[in-house]
């Protein structure tokens, strides 16, 4: 790999500071979180993970949608098994999910200055978001609001966007948690105001006796992230694997490093040898590899930081549960 110290022109590594993040508080209840996290699917620590082998997109889902999921970053939550769940009922959900956030509204809980008439959630399936055949199929929903002084005939605006699917979790995990009456949503991505994120799950919470929690992605989650992640072939606006670091230090500071795509897929084929899996060994020694090749340039102990963030041309994770997509499976 090159570095970019020698002169060749790969994207620099840089350190820059920046403030620490904070989140409020979604108001949702944290009885039963505990074991919620102790279940979910999304916990474990593999040897080896498999790579998943899928279907276009484009063949299930409309893309009108599969833009609106790929132009947003969404915020993470686990969640426990709703009860009595049914696709056949998402339009009386919308309804009921929209009384309950009208409602909230007039007891003075506006979501956002200036949309104020017309609130309305609209639900809709999106089929093609499952991992495996015997998983519940993924569904989306939507709060729109006509802005108060918006011409007349103009379209509604979304204001908030939320999504329940169930990806590729662990088999096991899910047969214990999936009954007839359960329907298992390991996984919620949110895209709006805080506020309004809290009406909605709190209706969720009522309507399925269901949780919700916070989601973050561990270090190790990240790794494996960059490893599997390489694999992908992204035809069009290839970027740079940039990863972010955070030094243990005050004032706070982060590490930026940057690889070109074409050294780190070199790095990762010459590593990566199954067809069907990645082995934990082999994330290990990729990190191993780029924490080499940063300190002999720099000398500094990557290993003694903590990996925050990960983006490529693929997707941007960060640890508080932040991700953007950029591409999907044609």
């Amino acid at each position: 790999m090159q570095s970019p110290a020698g002169g060749v022109s790969t994207p620099k590594d840089v350190l820059h500071t920046r403030k620490s993040i904070q989140f409020q508080n979604t108001g949702f209840p944290h009885v039963g979180l505990a074991s919620a996290r102790r279940h979910t699917p999304f916990n474990h620590a593999p040897s080896k993970r498999r790579i998943p082998q899928t279907n276009p997109l484009t063949e299930t889902i409309d893309p009108v949608k599969i833009s609106l999921l790929m132009s947003k970053q969404w915020t993470l939550y686990s969640v426990t098994p709703l009860h009595k769940f049914s696709h056949a009922n998402l339009r009386e959900y919308a309804r009921l999910l929209s009384a309950h956030i009208c409602a909230e509204k007039q007891k003075g809980l506006a979501f956002e200055v200036g949309t104020e008439l017309n609130v309305k959630a609209v639900f809709s399936h999106l089929p093609g978001l499952k991992g495996r055949d015997q998983n519940p199929g993924a569904f989306l929903v939507q709060v729109s609001a006509k802005p108060l002084f918006s011409v007349s005939g103009s379209q509604d605006r979304i204001v908030w966007s939320g999504w329940f699917c169930c990806t590729f979790g662990d088999k096991d995990t899910l047969d214990l948690l999936t009954t007839d009456a359960l329907v298992c949503f390991p996984l919620f991505l949110v895209n709006g105001a805080e506020t309004l994120t809290a009406i909605v799950g709190t209706w969720f919470q009522k309507a399925f006796d269901c949780s919700f929690s916070r989601l973050p992605i561990s270090a190790r989650d990240l790794a494996w992230m960059t490893a599997m992640w390489t694999d992908y072939e992204a035809h069009e606006h290839v970027t740079a694997t940039e990863l972010i670091f955070s030094v243990p230090v005050e004032p706070h500071m982060d590490i930026t490093y940057a690889i070109h795509p074409d050294d780190i897929k070199a790095l990762w084929d010459n590593i990566h040898k199954g067809q069907d899996e990645v082995l934990a060994d082999e994330v290990e020694l990729l990190f191993q590899c780029l924490y080499s090749h940063f300190f002999r340039h720099f000398k500094i102990h990557l290993s003694a930081t903590k990996l925050v963030k990960v983006s490529n041309s693929v997707a941007s994770v960060h640890c508080d549960g932040k991700v953007k997509v950029s591409i999907y499976y044609m």
